[in-house]
């Protein structure tokens, strides 16, 4: 087991897979808008995982792993942003380049003047608050993202599954190694997409921007319920 066993297993729903949260290109994970409370609370050594939805683009994967990242970085969105102009270019969204992976980069706060202004991405002014009240990006080079070729989970492990809106993380305790071991033992390689965004089947700008919208929503909960929700 390569894991301490104090980490904390945080899981959710992820309806809207589209490659921007999480955003798996480049060779590096990052989640860097939405999830503000994951965001905030979550430290180096814990894991994140969004598992599918029943209404996915692609069918019912609600007992499926879409993506697992471990938390190797965190920092502040406006160090992410320094990081991602040094570093990670790719990572800013770039709305008019053909390459989809290029359109939603998820570095889409410009910090150069404060208030930060809004870069041209899958998110806008209504995502705002939200995105940036949830202060860091969460970084990882230890993940596992299979996107529109879900894996399902053991059957061991269906209780930490989050049905509907905001995540677990309290009572995922008696899962979490036995989830990592489980991933880890599946034989994937580590840092590179095993699948593509469930939304890029679409190929559509106007798709992709309605998940902004669910997104707000969805930060709204997050927040009310707090580092408390199950």
């Amino acid at each position: 087991m390569k894991n301490a066993s104090n980490f904390i297993l945080y899981t959710y729903c992820i309806p809207y897979d589209d490659g921007a949260a999480p955003n798996p290109f480049w060779g590096i994970c990052t989640l860097a808008i939405c999830k503000p409370v994951i965001r905030r609370v979550a430290k180096i050594g814990d894991w994140v995982v969004g598992t599918g939805s029943k209404n996915s683009p692609i069918g019912d994967k609600s007992k499926h792993v879409v993506y697992a990242m471990k938390v190797t970085g965190k920092m502040t969105l406006e160090k992410y942003d320094e990081f991602c102009q040094k570093h990670y270019p790719n990572k800013i969204p770039d709305w008019k380049n053909e390459d989809f992976r290029r359109r939603l980069g998820d570095c889409i706060y410009d910090f150069s003047s404060i208030p930060p202004i809004i870069r041209k991405g899958v998110h806008n002014e209504n995502n705002l608050e939200r995105d940036l009240g949830g202060k860091y990006a969460l970084l990882s080079s230890q993940f596992y993202y299979f996107g529109d070729s879900p894996i399902e989970l053991a059957e061991n492990l269906l209780p930490i599954i989050k049905e509907g809106q905001a995540h677990k993380s309290k009572s995922n305790d008696p899962y979490r190694e036995s989830f990592v071991s489980w991933i880890e033992d599946l034989g994937f390689k580590p840092n590179i997409p095993h699948g593509s965004p469930q939304l890029k089947i679409f190929e559509n700008k106007e798709v992709i921007l309605k998940c902004a919208e669910y997104r707000c929503e969805e930060a709204d909960i997050d927040e009310q319920i707090g580092t408390d929700c199950e």
